[in-house]
């Protein structure tokens, strides 16, 4: 969501819902025409008639404990697409982040670690970062080894000399000729595919191929999907920081929701696929439902290159996000890792 688009208001409406998002940001309450009167020297009525049009529009809801407006989730979209505009660091901030890569005693790759738990520590807000070799595990085969009594042995082996091993259990119904049948057709097509793209190729390939010859294909496909998903998520190089911090945001309050959560965090599964696939270079917004891991939280992540390798830094919060600082300090740790990259260019020459 970096680009801006959508349709344009006008520049009242603009700066209107610009100070109501900026004001639930910071305050999480309710905000009334009341304290906007003196701000845009307009009348009360006036006031009231532009936030009913912006609730019409879809960018403002109704609170049902107050008479005043909070953003929707499509009113903080249209905010980040048109209208906000990066925070600088303060002074201390930045201090703290400038000390972390100016110390070359430090990998980079531990650089960017450090600077994203303090960022954590700063915001009250979760931190992910997403290491990945940009010349990943390439699938060299997967065997299937019968151990009898029902029970099989996945074993996913790549190029690099990487080794899984995953035990199953089949139902009595699943012939284990079917499973070696499965194994046979995942060879013949999807050698060669790099492993985190292999699961895709799976269901859009393979799939439909094994419906047509296997009796029970769904669960011989979990078997390979399993194996194969496993190797990502045991090979994945990840480090989240301030797991518990998010829910000191009070849209966390209630302990299903945030049990609910708490357990999201706690997939490794979910948080690889946090990873930025877009191949353009620059901060992406996801709110809601398109941050695809959980529809109450805002995910705000850029991807960066390193020595040959590309990785994904991330922060989770509530929709409610503090947008203007997290993509601020987001701007600045890029800005840094180009400029230690450049650094360490110039003494290899």
């Amino acid at each position: 969501m970096s680009a801006k688009r959508g349709n344009i208001m006008d520049e009242r409406k603009n700066n209107l819902l610009k100070v109501i998002v900026e004001t639930y940001i910071k305050t999480v309450r309710p905000v009334g025409s009341k304290a906007l009167c003196d701000m845009f020297n307009l009348s009360s009525a006036t006031i009231r008639n532009e936030m009913a049009l912006l609730e019409e529009m879809g960018y403002l809801e109704k609170n049902h404990i107050s008479s005043g407006r909070i953003p929707s989730e499509e009113g903080y979209k249209y905010y980040v697409r048109n209208l906000m505009e990066p925070e600088k660091l303060t002074g201390s901030e930045m201090l703290q982040l400038q000390k972390i890569f100016a110390n070359t005693d430090i990998e980079l790759s531990d650089a960017i670690n450090k600077c994203m738990d303090i960022i954590s520590d700063i915001t009250n807000y979760t931190s992910v970062v997403l290491g990945k070799s940009s010349s990943d595990n390439a699938l060299l085969q997967i065997n299937i080894i019968d151990l009898g009594n029902n029970q099989v042995v996945a074993v996913v082996c790549t190029d690099k000399g990487n080794v899984e091993n995953k035990m199953f259990t089949l139902p009595n119904t699943i012939n284990v000729k079917e499973v070696i049948k499965t194994s046979e057709i995942i060879n013949k097509m999807l050698v060669g595919t790099p492993i985190n793209d292999v699961s895709k190729r799976l269901e859009l390939e393979v799939k439909p191929i094994i419906k047509t010859q296997i009796q029970q294909y769904e669960t011989v496909y979990n078997v390979f999907y399993n194996a194969f998903n496993d190797f990502v998520v045991n090979n994945s190089n990840i480090h989240v920081t301030g797991k518990t911090k998010i829910f000191e945001q009070p849209e966390y309050s209630d302990i299903t929701e945030l049990k609910r959560l708490a357990n999201k965090l706690e997939d490794k599964n979910l948080i690889t696929k946090m990873e930025e696939n877009s191949n353009e270079d620059e901060i992406k917004v996801y709110i809601g439902e398109e941050t695809e891991f959980d529809s109450n939280v805002t995910i705000i992540r850029k991807k960066y290159h390193i020595n040959g390798e590309e990785g994904t830094i991330a922060v989770i919060g509530p929709k409610r996000m503090d947008y203007q600082r997290i993509v601020g300090l987001l701007e600045y740790i890029d800005e840094k890792i180009d400029n230690r990259k450049d650094n360490n260019g110039r003494k290899e020459d």
